[in-house]
């Protein structure tokens, strides 16, 4: 029997005379197979037709011809469509007025690829507490795109980000069984900087660089995890003003580090500010674009980093030319007081657009009893309560029961969760305006990591998963998970010198 190896999920039909017998159909993969395959089963699937020759009533024996193996293609992608002449509106020099409602559908295309990018966290991390590589990416840095098959993005990974475990955010930070494995006792992988490539650059009108953060799947439990009480971002973050505050957990994970460590030595605020200072002196003739994204709790260190930037006045170039700052999030919580929101957006110009659908718990807090949606009088008066938040930047508000796709009761995790609303995305057209697929995404991708589809769609939940939990038999017939590639610590050897000229070593 043909052996296959992929860590790809795979469907298998078959025609079997005893259903019993259908485990004993898939063959171990070789030694040679790598976790690092790629996972092109998020848009393409494996289709094997056996048919079987024999099999004994008494579970005895076995055996099978495969006649057919056939791989579906990848749907084609869709092409980058040529923005440059309206990318500054699309990335909201008007605050998107006009653009939302109806919704623009070169605006919609731009929100879904920044989406996916945050997804690509998802599919790219290893929560797999009995992997040794757990709270790691999968994927080497240069080919995370290529291994997640997205090459058509036409973006590079620059840096990896890397955050310290030491903080009380258990959802976010996930560990190995197997403590005498661990690839690192403090860090977790937090997402990646990335850029346009030459070709990518002209339709979008700039050379862009993209933050990515990774947040916390479709839980939402991480909640109950924050120290829900504000605290002035200075000293960590240099601010003038003492009463700008944000939420401490939120601060603490972005500017923690661990001195004993090579992957966290530098917090992630020291990675982040020193990858997009190299990037804009080395694209220093061009117009560039630091656009953030994240999901859930990556979307609060996406606005986070997005206010640090400006302050630190990395958004300014020599001669006083501007980079656009802008910052699309999904479902993500309050990160800080009405001072922070009117320092980042009166004083710094960072454009914010947050999309979230309406039955989401976590874009309520924190600030649940004292926030933007509350009596104008109570608000001003509780403005000095170290639990007083406010939403920043514009609302794109969904709502998953307008989709004939999805199970209107789906629970809280399927309403935040991060395909859904792009799903969501792609068939929005306006407040008042019918669900209507504009791209044909497909509806698959919804159950990826959930059960939020209705059964008429006839797509399992939770369908993405590793052939044999990453295991492969080894030359002595035994199952054994593999190494992957070294991880290396992957920083920059000038990081250090942006780190200086910036004041923060």
């Amino acid at each position: 029997m043909a052996v296959m190896a992929s860590t790809a999920n795979m469907l298998i039909a078959f025609q079997p005379n005893n259903n019993a017998n259908l485990r004993k159909l898939q063959p171990p993969p070789s030694i040679s197979s790598s976790l690092t395959t790629p996972r092109k089963s998020i848009n393409s699937t494996t289709l094997c037709k056996a048919t079987t020759s024999t099999i004994s009533t008494n579970d005895s024996s076995l055996s099978s011809t495969i006649t057919e193996l056939q791989e579906t293609p990848s749907p084609p992608k869709q092409p980058q469509p040529d923005i440059s002449s309206v990318w500054r509106k699309l990335h909201g020099e008007d605050n998107w007025v006009g653009l939302l409602d109806p919704m623009d559908p070169r605006l919609r295309t731009e929100l879904i690829r920044y989406g996916e990018m945050a997804q690509a966290c998802y599919d790219s991390f290893d929560y797999d507490p009995y992997s040794k590589y757990c709270g790691s990416c999968r994927y080497p840095r240069e080919e995370f795109f290529e291994l997640l098959d997205m090459r058509h993005l036409g973006y590079s990974v620059s840096r990896y980000i890397y955050a310290t475990a030491n903080i009380n955010l258990p959802k976010f930070f996930r560990r190995s069984r197997w403590p005498h494995k661990l690839w690192s006792q403090h860090a977790n992988w937090a997402g990646y900087v990335a850029v346009s490539d030459d070709e990518t650059t002209k339709k979008l009108g700039r050379r862009d660089i993209t933050i990515a953060w990774r947040g916390t799947v479709t839980h939402v439990e991480w909640v109950a995890d924050l120290m829900n009480y504000l605290r002035p971002i200075s000293p960590e973050v240099a601010c003038d003003d003492p009463e700008v505050k944000v939420e401490a957990g939120f601060l603490d994970l972005y500017t923690d580090r661990e001195p004993s460590c090579g992957y966290c030595k530098y917090s992630a605020r020291q990675q982040v500010l020193a990858e997009v200072k190299r990037l804009i002196e080395k694209y220093e003739d061009e117009e560039v674009s630091v656009t953030i994204t994240g999901h859930s709790l990556g979307s609060a260190m996406a606005i986070l980093s997005a206010f640090d930037i400006a302050e630190t006045g990395l958004n300014v170039k020599k001669e006083n030319k501007s980079v656009h700052v802008s910052v699309i999030t999904f479902s993500g919580p309050r990160v800080g007081n009405l001072r922070f929101k009117e320092r980042l957006e009166s004083k710094h110009g960072i454009k914010v657009l947050r999309v979230h659908n309406t039955h989401d718990m976590v874009p309520k807090s924190p600030g649940f009893l004292i926030n933007e949606t509350s009596p104008e009088w109570l608000f001003k008066l509780a403005q000095g309560l170290p639990w007083s938040y406010t939403h920043v930047g514009v609302d794109l508000e969904l709502d998953h029961k307008n989709s004939p796709y999805l199970n209107p009761n789906g629970d809280s995790a399927c309403a935040h969760n991060l395909e859904a609303h792009l799903h969501l995305l792609d068939g929005y057209h306006g407040r008042k305006r019918e669900f209507e697929s504009s791209s044909g995404r497909d509806v698959a991708l919804v159950n990826k990591d959930c059960d939020f589809l209705r059964d008429e769609e006839s797509v399992p939940p939770a369908w993405r998963q590793d052939l044999n939990r990453g295991l492969v038999r080894g030359p002595h017939g035994r199952w054994m998970q593999p190494d992957r590639p070294t991880l290396v610590h992957d920083h920059p050897q000038d990081t250090d010198l942006h780190l200086n000229q910036l004041g923060l070593l």
